[in-house]
C-alpha cells in the first residue's frame, strides 16, 4: 500500500526547493542594483553609489558583508528570522534589500514603520539611536543583498576578507571607543 502523505510532502519539498533556486537564479550579478562599479576603502558600490557586496570566485566575502552577517544575527534575526528569510510576523529582509530602494531601506530602519489595516498589522521599531545597528547599517544591507541575490547561501560565510585597520578605526569612531 502506498502512503500518499509522504509522497505529497516530498513533492511539496521539491516544489519549494525549485522555487527558492529559481528565485535566486532570477537575480543577475550584472543587475545595476548589485554589480560592483567601484571600491573605496574596502567598501564596494554600484554605479549609483549604493553599497553592494563583493564575493570572490573562491567564495570569500568582503569584510562589510561578513560584518553584516554578524550584526544582522545580533540585532535583526529575532524578528526577521535567520538569514533574513522572514518570519510569521516580519518580512524577509533578504528580499527587501533587493526590491526596496536603498534610501527607503535606511529610512525604515532609522525611523521605523507601522502598517495597520484589515489584512496587516505590523510594526518595525526605529533603530536610529541604536549604534549596534546604525554603525553597521550598510554592512547589514550588503549582507542581506548578497544573500537575497543568491551570491551567498544561508549561514555564516565560510571565508572572509580580513578586517582592515580602516574598518577598525571607523567602528571605534562610530561606537565612541
Amino acid at each position: 500500500m502506498t502512503r500518499p502523505i509522504p509522497l505529497l510532502l516530498a513533492a511539496a519539498a521539491c516544489a519549494i526547493t525549485a522555487s527558492v533556486v529559481s528565485a535566486a537564479d532570477a537575480v543577475s550579478m550584472d543587475d545595476p542594483n548589485i554589480a560592483v562599479d567601484y571600491e573605496e576603502g574596502g567598501r564596494y558600490f554600484t554605479e549609483d553609489g549604493i553599497p553592494t557586496f563583493n564575493v570572490a570566485e573562491d567564495g570569500t566575502v568582503d569584510w562589510p558583508t561578513f560584518s553584516g552577517f554578524r550584526r544582522y544575527h545580533a540585532e535583526c534575526h529575532v524578528c526577521h528570522g535567520p538569514d533574513g528569510e522572514g518570519s510569521t510576523y516580519a518580512p524577509a529582509l533578504k528580499d527587501s534589500a533587493l526590491d526596496m530602494d536603498y534610501y527607503d531601506f535606511v529610512d525604515v530602519v532609522v525611523n521605523g514603520r507601522q502598517k495597520v489595516g484589515a489584512a496587516e498589522n505590523s510594526v518595525m521599531p526605529a533603530f536610529g539611536t541604536n549604534p549596534n545597528v546604525m554603525c553597521y547599517l550598510d554592512d547589514i544591507y550588503t549582507y542581506l543583498k548578497a544573500h537575497g541575490s543568491g551570491a551567498i547561501g544561508r549561514g555564516r560565510p565560510a571565508q572572509k576578507e580580513a578586517k582592515s585597520e580602516t574598518f577598525s578605526e571607523m567602528e571605534d569612531a562610530c561606537m565612541g571607543s
